[in-house]
């Protein structure tokens, strides 16, 4: 079983219903802890609705007492309160292997995140985290380094496991060059997972996509480096048959 703890999108290309079509794609029963409602599609994110602290702390606990998840994965958690709420919950109940995908910026590029819970997410989750899943931008503001190459990326990877992470993942998608470099950054060495660029519109959902694959993967008892390498082959795939849906950024094809 797999837990996702994200936001909801209506569009269904992103959050927690990205997460449950990954999951049941992977063979894995998913579960989801919603964190805030979104009214969003592929163009942009137009309201925001948080969830109590309190109710999400109240479905948490739901879970831990009936149906205690194999994995976990965060999304967007908001605000600095439900940031909080989730590291306590998760330490309390002793949930692991744990993917932090650290959901700041949508692809639209409106903010998910508000700037006081970057430091919870920093200090209080990171040190949780079996692997956490930043892109170029994310991983600049946990690690306040510019972070634009793949020398950029390792080094930030590395600052991320000095802050406690057990591994990093950073992706590379927002590089400049046709090839796409991701690190898998741990204590023993750095991993490159090389591919081409799709050309394609279509990468609403996409980071929320790869952390619910890695998930799966640990779900199902997956060596840490074979869950990304399986993540990173499903996105591509998704990305290659999306079914070009939408105005703006469309969703991935979740059944490739």
């Amino acid at each position: 079983m797999a837990l996702s703890i994200a936001g909801s999108d209506p569009s269904g290309g992103a959050g927690i219903q990205a997460d449950l079509k990954t999951f049941h794609q992977f063979g894995v029963y998913g579960m989801a802890a919603i964190t805030a409602l979104t009214a969003q599609n592929t163009v942009g994110v137009n309201s925001v609705h948080v969830v109590p602290p309190e109710f999400l702390r109240q479905q948490l606990e739901a879970l831990a007492a009936d149906l205690p998840p194999d994995a976990i994965k965060t999304g967007m958690l908001a605000d600095v309160q439900l940031a909080a709420t989730v590291a306590d919950c998760i330490r309390a109940f002793g949930w692991t292997p744990l993917v932090v995908d650290p959901v700041m910026i949508a692809t639209s590029g409106d903010r998910l995140l508000s700037v006081d819970a970057e430091q919870v997410i920093r200090d209080r989750l990171l040190p949780l985290a079996t692997l956490v899943t930043p892109n170029l931008d994310e991983a600049s503001l946990l690690t306040g380094l510019e972070v634009r190459d793949v020398a950029q990326m390792e080094r930030a990877g590395t600052v991320m496991l000095d802050l406690g992470a057990a591994a990093v993942l950073v992706k590379g998608g927002h590089l400049a060059d046709d090839e796409i470099v991701d690190l898998l950054v741990t204590p023993d060495g750095t991993r490159r997972f090389c591919h081409q660029r799709i050309k394609s519109t279509s990468t609403h959902g996409t980071g929320c996509t790869l952390s619910a694959a890695i998930t799966a993967g640990l779900a199902s008892g997956r060596p840490l480096e074979l869950a990304v390498e399986a993540g990173l082959a499903y996105v591509a795939r998704a990305i290659a048959n999306a079914p070009g849906l939408g105005a703006g950024h469309g969703p991935l094809n979740h059944m490739a």
